[in-house]
C-alpha cells in the first residue's frame, strides 16, 4: 500500500460561509471514522488560520522569517489527510468524499517512501 497526502485548500469564508462550513462537522466526523474503520487513515489534522503561519527561508546563509504564508493566494492550506491506499485511483475516490471538495480543492500527492524510492528517480522523474 502506498501513502498519499491529501492537501485541503479553500478560500477565505465570510461569516455566513464559515457557519455553513462548521455545520458540516458531522460529515467530516463520518468521513474520518469510515477511513479509520477501513484502515486507510494514517493521520489527519485541521490547521490554524493562514494568518498564524510563519514562513522560514535561508538565502545566502541568512535566515529570513516572515509572518504569514509563503504566497498570497485565493485559496490557503487548511488541513490534510495522510491515507494508505492501494493506488492513486483509491486516493482520488476518498479525496472526492472530503466535504471541502465542494467549495475548495483537494490536492493528492504520493508520499516518498525513503526505504524504496531512489533519490535519483525522484529528481529525474524516471
Amino acid at each position: 500500500m502506498a501513502r498519499y497526502m491529501v492537501l485541503l485548500y479553500a478560500g477565505e469564508a465570510d461569516p455566513a460561509e464559515h457557519a455553513e462550513r462548521e455545520a458540516e462537522t458531522p460529515l467530516w466526523l463520518e468521513l474520518n471514522e469510515s477511513l479509520r474503520a477501513a484502515g486507510l487513515l494514517v493521520s489527519a489534522d485541521r490547521l490554524h488560520p493562514v494568518d498564524t503561519a510563519t514562513t522560514v527561508r535561508m538565502r545566502d546563509g541568512d535566515l529570513q522569517i516572515a509572518d504569514g504564508p509563503f504566497a498570497v493566494t485565493k485559496e490557503f492550506l487548511g488541513g490534510y489527510y495522510v491515507l494508505e491506499c492501494s493506488d492513486l485511483d483509491e486516493a482520488i475516490k476518498h479525496a472526492s468524499r472530503v466535504p471541502l471538495a465542494r467549495y475548495g480543492s483537494a490536492e493528492i500527492r504520493p508520499i516518498v517512501d525513503l526505504g524504496t524510492d531512489r533519490p535519483g528517480r525522484l529528481a529525474s522523474g524516471a
